[in-house]
């Protein structure tokens, strides 16, 4: 199948690294000229400007976005949907809300131009291992495109589906990072307290490798700490502040609407905001209280 590609970030220029592989054609969009020129250098079909983009795709075109959520999607949509015909596809790979999703195929549809939510997870490690996608769409237009994401999953019938109605794949996807954050946290407040019982002088990477076999607790993140921790079992040259993409507050957010409880992944999020706080006017407060109710010592 043919498509363009657009955003050729590493992960956007890796999916098009893999369909071309898998013996797809890709042309690829960005607005630097510099990593469009880098894109063809991998055997991926190059365009300086949407229209030309959108020139060099048979009908009905395939427009695969990825780039960052909000703004930039609207904005891309609004640019290009008037080069557009009836009948081509839209696709939406990031990590966007699922109710933008709904909105802009609504929008869409008043143009009979479909519109396909796939949420992506794969990171830096989908090249070589495939994605796992989360798809959202009309049945008969994810049954067409059903090639391209039998190339980009791990296997044809395995790391992904179509889940439902449009905004559904980013519905599933926002849910998924929820629940990622969830496991990271458990992992390291575990790693955490090993560290902390420094008598038993316990090797933290030893312990991830018994771990990752045999054991309930096995699965990738935990691959991907055990390499961490060989490469420097004191993580000194990482600093103890943690980003969120969004879609754990996204989750949350929905948890409280529908009358979830979901307190792990709320508590987790809240540990990476304390992350960021170096200097912690909460912290202060809660030690000048001890102080004065109960002339607790405070340090300076």
């Amino acid at each position: 199948m043919q498509l363009g590609m657009i955003g050729l970030g590493r992960m956007g220029l890796n999916m098009a690294t893999r369909l071309v592989k898998g013996g797809h054609k890709v042309v690829g969009y960005a607005r630097r000229e510099e990593t469009v020129n880098q894109a063809k250098e991998k055997g991926i079909g190059g365009a300086y400007s949407l229209k030309e983009l959108v020139q060099k795709l048979s009908v009905p075109r395939i427009i695969w976005l990825m780039i960052p959520a909000g703004d930039p999607i609207d904005k891309t949509i609004q640019d290009i949907s008037p080069e557009l015909e009836e009948g081509d596809v839209i696709v939406d790979g990031g990590n966007s809300n699922y109710k933008d999703s709904i909105r802009r195929a609504a929008l869409l549809k008043e143009n009979k131009i479909h519109y396909v939510d796939v949420g992506t997870s794969g990171g830096i490690w989908g090249l070589t291992e495939g994605y796992s996608m989360m798809v959202g769409g009309e049945r008969d237009v994810v049954e067409k495109l059903k090639p391209i994401f039998e190339t980009l999953a791990p296997a044809k019938d395995k790391g992904w589906g179509h889940v439902g109605s449009n905004g559904a794949g980013h519905f599933v996807k926002m849910v998924h990072n929820g629940i990622e954050y969830g496991l990271m946290q458990a992992y390291a407040e575990g790693f955490a307290l090993l560290k902390k019982k420094s008598e038993f002088n316990l090797n933290l990477h030893q312990i991830a490798e018994i771990w990752r076999f045999g054991s309930v607790v096995r699965s990738w993140l935990l691959d991907l700490t055990s390499q961490a921790l060989e490469e420097d079992s004191e993580l000194k040259n990482i600093a103890p502040y943690v980003e969120d993409s969004g879609e754990g507050r996204w989750t949350i957010f929905e948890a409280i609407d529908l009358d979830v409880a979901a307190p792990i992944i709320t508590l987790s999020l809240l540990r990476r905001l304390r992350s960021r706080d170096n200097e912690s006017f909460a912290d202060r407060i809660l030690a000048v209280m001890r102080q004065k109710f109960g002339g607790h010592a405070v340090k300076r």
